[in-house]
């Protein structure tokens, strides 16, 4: 798999790459600077140095509906509560310097920080699941690619996310079952409305779902319609859904709260 390919390519190279932070431009250490810093992480950090990954993630709760700030632990705020929209989990906003990173990751094949995001992202999970706010899927869905982009892109930044998830927390993952059938034009430049037109019938699953509790990844989460679309394909069985992605990018009139 293509994928697959890039993830090997990735590993091998990232131990020959010079280890500089993509934000700061500043070498990344290699050895701890204190006692008291763990030296096991430091070591395996590459692509964003620890001060500029710390300052882009989430230092509060954050509402796993809408992304506004919470004062108290809890899944919805009172905005989300009654509606309970898909619950997205990241460890950070988009709208901060990772906003940089993430189209890079998808668009120009930089990998560099993507240990790094996704580490922080198992973290999040995990902490949400010590707090009992998250329970935890039986399976991975990455969001997929049409067959004609992932030809001319080469690789599925979702699916490299949910491979190394998958391997991080001990969590399968299932690449067959979830397939994009209609090729459509690239999302970023559209609104929320076109989005969803855009994504109008674009997934299927290959086979019944087998499945109670799924997690989606993704790269990133912006207007939900994606999500919103495979919801739509995976709902006629009734499953529990959960999105998974490295960044969300929350509407503006919750940006300056966050």
């Amino acid at each position: 798999m293509v994928s697959r390919y890039f993830a090997v390519r990735w590993a091998r190279l990232a131990n020959i790459l010079p280890n500089r932070c993509l934000l700061c431009h500043q070498t990344i250490l290699t050895k701890p600077a204190s006692p008291t810093i763990d030296s096991q992480m430091i070591a395996q950090q590459r692509g964003i140095c620890q001060p500029c990954l710390t300052s882009c993630l989430y230092d509060t709760d954050i509402c796993l509906g809408c992304g506004k700030v919470m004062q108290v632990a809890a899944e919805y705020c009172g905005g989300c509560i009654k509606s309970r929209p898909i619950p997205v989990v990241a460890p950070a906003s988009y709208h901060t310097m990772l906003g940089r990173l993430i189209p890079a990751i998808k668009y120009q094949a930089q990998f560099a920080a993507m240990p790094a995001l996704i580490e922080a992202l198992a973290q999040r999970i995990e902490s949400l699941c010590q707090q009992q706010l998250l329970s935890l899927p039986q399976v991975l869905l990455p969001v997929p690619l049409h067959r004609q982009r992932l030809s001319s892109r080469g690789y599925n930044q979702a699916w490299l996310i949910a491979h190394a998830l998958s391997s991080r927390l001990g969590i399968a993952m299932d690449d067959q079952l979830l397939i994009r059938v209609k090729h459509t034009p690239a999302q970023a430049q559209l609104s929320g409305k076109q989005r969803r037109q855009n994504l109008a019938d674009a997934f299927a699953l290959t086979r019944p779902l087998p499945y109670q509790r799924i997690a989606l990844v993704d790269d990133v989460v912006t207007t939900g319609s994606t999500v919103d679309a495979i919801a739509r394909v995976l709902r006629a069985s009734a499953p529990s859904v959960q999105v998974w992605c490295l960044a969300r990018a929350e509407a503006p009139s919750l940006q300056d709260k966050s």
